[in-house]
């Protein structure tokens, strides 16, 4: 063999063997969005919403009680209704815009450009009614006698519930829209109210990351963070349909302002949270809430790793004393 020959043989070995490694990098790399595993689910999904200190709680603005659970959800029939409670969830995005009572919800998807640099499209959800959707949203009514101030207790949290912590409880979102109050006697009205025009968005679990989670914020986003004790990481929501994809890096608003605007947290708590958390004042009669909950796509939690997690979402109010 001559040794041209053997030096053509030599690079085309080199060769493969760096196409087999950038292939191995490519699989094991972590990505928002759970690139790598394409039946993402959080399963065992638990919802309980309970009132507190004389505080009354409804699922249809009829009956009145101090606990809702998953079955008063779904059970709630009225001819607005639009409670969707999946089996599974999936990430979506949202930078909180409200759009006739309903929050702008977007479903990302991740794909490999020409480049092979990971980029997302964006297509926007509509809220229906039943066990089908990719993330939580439910009315939910509170009716007090006079103007009162409410309270989120300690007690509310997005938690994991399986055999296994892979942090995805951590990129959980949960969003009020308040849509207005109607006297007592005007359940009809109450229960079609949707006047809401802006949501307040409660980011639980912020200062804790696995440590997968803290490889993927600074290999994906350039971002430093910790795995406990960690600053509150502002993120940019999906506030737009992305039909060309934009690669991950670019995902915020200082790049693509027009998909993407920073998202305002209007509750922050920690994973250890010991304290009320100012809510809303209610005003007297009865009030509907829209409740939306979600797994944040945009979130450094929100990746491969985590995905398959047991999680529960655990709201609980009372009067601010």
């Amino acid at each position: 063999m001559s040794k041209d020959n053997k030096k053509r043989k030599g690079n085309l070995k080199y060769s493969i063997l760096l196409l087999l490694l950038l292939a191995i990098l490519l699989i094991t790399s972590t990505y928002a969005w759970f690139t790598a595993n394409q039946t993402v689910k959080v399963s065992t999904l638990d919802v309980n919403v309970e009132a507190k200190n004389g505080l009354q709680i409804s699922a249809d603005a009829n009956n009145w009680k101090t606990i809702l659970q998953l079955e008063d959800i779904l059970g709630a029939a009225y001819t607005t209704n639009a409670n969707q409670v999946p089996d599974v969830l999936e990430p979506v995005s949202t930078a909180g815009n409200v759009t006739g009572g309903y929050l702008d919800m977007f479903y990302g998807t991740v794909d490999s450009s020409d480049t092979g640099d990971p980029t997302l499209t964006a297509t926007k959800e509509t809220d229906t009614d039943g066990t089908e959707g990719r993330y939580i949203v439910f009315d939910m009514f509170l009716r007090v006698d006079r103007e009162t101030k409410i309270v989120l207790t300690p007690n509310s949290n997005v938690i994991y519930t399986g055999a296994a912590d892979k942090g995805l409880q951590n990129a959980g979102r949960v969003a009020f829209i308040n849509e207005g109050t109607k006297a007592v006697t005007q359940v009809t009205e109450a229960q079609e109210a949707l006047e809401g025009s802006s949501s307040l968005i409660w980011e639980p679990n912020y200062d804790v990351h696995t440590a997968e989670a803290v490889t993927h914020a600074k290999q994906t986003y350039d971002i430093d963070t910790t795995t406990t004790g960690a600053a509150r990481i502002a993120y940019s929501g999906v506030s737009d349909v992305i039909g060309t994809g934009i690669p991950l890096a670019e995902t915020n608003a200082e790049d693509n302002p027009t998909y993407f605007a920073d998202t305002t947290i209007g509750i922050e708590t920690t994973a250890a949270n010991a304290e009320n958390k100012t809510f809303m004042t209610l005003q007297a009669g009865i009030t509907k809430i829209k409740v939306y909950m979600w797994i944040e796509g945009q979130d450094v939690d929100c990746e491969n790793s985590a995905s398959g997690a047991d999680i529960a979402f655990n709201l609980e109010f009372s009067i601010q004393e």
